[in-house]
């Protein structure tokens, strides 16, 4: 890890910076009225997270999943970006780490040119931006990056994080609860979500400064967090 001087922190995206169900959710609709394909947008989009192949698969044949793909993102720009909002917290979370002399990235599962337009729709300033990368995936921009901690909502940022090596921190304002993001090996789960990250940042890092990293940085730190139970392109 680094010292806070260079301190860089990730965050997912969907569901953890960003409130996008509506646009993706419109999105969908204007697919199934053009495909004729039925599309459950509300089911949709109550699982985001993995990319979004996985759950085009579940609609269209998958000799059609690919050219559907394309299509959804080209719709995307038109459908999702105005209906989308900034999670409670977002702007702040950002600032906090800018505040302490911080890095900001984006590593997302969206595909990134969609992702930038929420950016700057949004005027979320992150200071680095990566897309296509899921899961174990996001590991490589976080490495790259150096990133001392990754802030997600799905247990597949929490898989991401650990094989980069750097701390998991969890928001459960996506589809995968507290409890289960615990099980998962988050590090931390703030309960209250990101509106509880700058209150945690400054415990995290006087923990840091004041004492062994492994104390600063383990399960349970700040606040809403407790101890873990348990040891591709997207929108």
């Amino acid at each position: 890890m680094q010292d806070q001087n260079g301190l860089t922190v990730g965050f997912d995206l969907d569901m953890t910076l960003i409130d996008s169900r509506p646009g993706i959710r419109a999105t969908y609709l204007a697919l199934a009225a053009e495909t004729g394909v039925r599309i459950d947008a509300d089911l949709a989009v109550s699982r985001l997270g993995p990319p979004l192949d996985h759950e085009l698969a579940h609609w269209f044949p998958a000799e059609r999943v690919p050219a559907v793909a394309e299509r959804f993102r080209e719709l995307y720009t038109a459908h999702a970006v105005a209906p989308t909002r900034a999670m409670p917290g977002a702007r702040e979370a950002i600032d906090a780490v800018h505040r302490r002399g911080g890095r900001v990235i984006v590593v997302t599962a969206k595909y990134g040119p969609n992702a930038r337009l929420h950016l700057d729709h949004l005027d979320l300033p992150a200071d680095h931006l990566t897309g296509w990368l899921w899961a174990e995936g996001k590991a490589e921009a976080l490495r790259a990056q150096r990133a001392a901690v990754y802030v997600g909502d799905h247990v597949g940022d929490v898989r991401g994080a650990a094989l980069a090596g750097a701390l998991s921190v969890t928001v459960p304002t996506g589809p995968i609860g507290a409890d289960e993001l615990r099980a998962a090996g988050a590090d931390v789960v703030l309960d209250g979500g990101l509106p509880d990250f700058p209150a945690w940042l400054d415990g995290w890092l006087a923990a840091r400064r004041d004492g062994p990293p492994a104390v600063a940085g383990g399960p349970g730190s700040g606040p809403g967090a407790e101890p873990d139970p348990a040891p591709g392109p997207a929108h």
